[in-house]
């Protein structure tokens, strides 16, 4: 009997599009899937792995930071070098395009910076030290 039922491809599909990464629906989906499972599944179903044009990314929890723009306001032929290269959609499709706003932080504006340099999670010895142990 085969793990991927309709109801489970439908669920992978779907969050797939949402641009959740294969491990967060693996654990969304249960029953012993794993991070490997769930993109061989993407592969063989044709997913694209590109998120979807008009997708609204959202800030790392924890970490607060402007409103994220919803959609690009520059194209490859128009992005200024002092200009957020965040991409939205598919780079195949016609309404591909970049965010625009000024760089704040790297290639990226103030939103998508927090969505771009996530902080390391702690290590073990971080975690000791932080609870006086080390």
């Amino acid at each position: 009997m085969s793990a991927w039922t309709d109801v489970r491809i439908d669920q992978l599909s779907r969050l797939w599009r949402q641009g959740l990464s294969a491990t967060a629906i693996a654990r969304a989906l249960g029953g012993g899937l794993t991070r490997d499972s769930v993109l061989s599944k993407v592969t063989r179903l044709g997913l694209s792995r590109g998120r979807p044009a008009k997708h609204a990314a959202q800030p790392y929890p924890g970490q607060p930071g402007p409103e994220v723009p919803s959609d690009g306001t520059a194209t490859i032929l128009s992005i200024r070098r002092d200009a957020c290269r965040w991409p939205y959609g598919d780079p195949a499709e016609t309404d591909f395009s970049l965010c625009g706003r000024p760089a704040e932080r790297g290639a990226f504006c103030a939103a998508h910076a927090t969505l771009a340099y996530r902080p390391k999670p702690p290590s073990a010895e971080d975690l000791m030290h932080l609870a006086g142990l080390a």
